[in-house]
């Protein structure tokens, strides 16, 4: 390079900008929930009807997360984690953000009523209960991840629904499957991040610190996430139900995530909420993959 030459970055694409506006990674994940939960319920695929649900769904989560960052912006320039989002970085207008936003809700709803209505209300629910609750509640109270846990807990029953049209007893312990499991999973983020968190003003953690009665916390909310996972062996649970070899490997990997939860507790290091929020992503998945596998099998 000539002397006196300078090195200019390149732009980040406008492509990168709509994954990081969108959290793609986040989205796939809650899509992999969907398509579990309508795997559950199943007795003949269809397969137009699975594309529809994970396009769609993509399209709900991807414009939930396109809302929030919105009305975050400021405070994500404040935060080390989120300064370098799209819009916080001037990178992508407001207004820019706001279409995708907007066009992806309504694209979301018109996929998910062509499967039925009843998947395109949950879809639609679960936006307004992210954006216009607990996003301005983040701020407030801690609270508010007791009010994202619902919208977050959606989507492992929207496949079930997506399936059936209907909402009863099956879909609703798989909501609260995945509602419990959200305490610990995001206690153990807002663990690691609470001082970033402290910047913008997030009051993530029930007690407003790392301390050892938010450890508590997080381990009676997994015992009932362990608890809750094991009760479609009662079949009590209508169609839901799963075998006893299923039962061991559900136990197993929620004995590996209370273990996480305990040492959390004993040790009260970033850490250690760092392994536990690693393990509860693993746990999630693998009870998915065990409850759809022993179906099949």
């Amino acid at each position: 390079m000539p002397e006196g030459a300078h090195y200019i970055s390149p732009p980040v694409s406008w492509i990168s900008d709509f994954i990081s506006l969108t959290k793609l990674r986040l989205a796939l994940s809650v899509v992999f929930s969907s398509l579990a939960g309508y795997l559950l319920a199943a007795d003949k695929i269809n397969f137009t009807d699975v594309l529809l649900l994970a396009i769609g769904g993509y399209c709900m989560v991807g414009a939930s997360n396109a809302f929030n960052q919105i009305l975050e912006r400021d405070l994500d320039a404040l935060m080390t984690r989120t300064k370098n989002r799209p819009l916080p970085t001037g990178r992508m207008k407001i207004s820019t953000a706001l279409v995708i936003a907007v066009s992806m809700t309504l694209l979301g709803i018109i996929i998910l009523s062509w499967i039925n209505y009843r998947t395109a209300f949950f879809g639609a629910l679960s936006i307004i209960l992210y954006v216009a609750v607990y996003t301005p509640l983040k701020t407030k109270t801690p609270l508010a991840v007791f009010v994202g846990a619902l919208p977050g807990a959606i989507p492992f029953m929207l496949g079930w629904v997506a399936y059936t049209n209907q909402f009863g007893i099956e879909p609703g312990v798989l909501f609260m499957l995945q509602f419990f499991w959200q305490f610990p999973h995001f206690w153990a983020i807002g663990w690691m991040l609470d001082d970033d968190y402290k910047k913008a003003g997030f009051k993530m953690l029930p007690t407003g610190n790392r301390d050892q009665g938010t450890a508590f916390q997080i381990i009676v909310y997994t015992l009932w996430m362990i608890l809750i996972s094991l009760i479609p062996y009662t079949h009590y649970t209508g169609s839901l139900s799963i075998s006893l070899y299923a039962v061991i490997g559900v136990l197993l990997v929620g004995l590996m995530m209370l273990y996480a939860a305990t040492n959390l507790m004993r040790t009260k290091s970033n850490e250690s909420a760092r392994k536990l929020m690693l393990t509860s992503v693993f746990y999630i998945s693998a009870v998915q993959v065990i409850y759809v596998i022993d179906k099949f099998i």
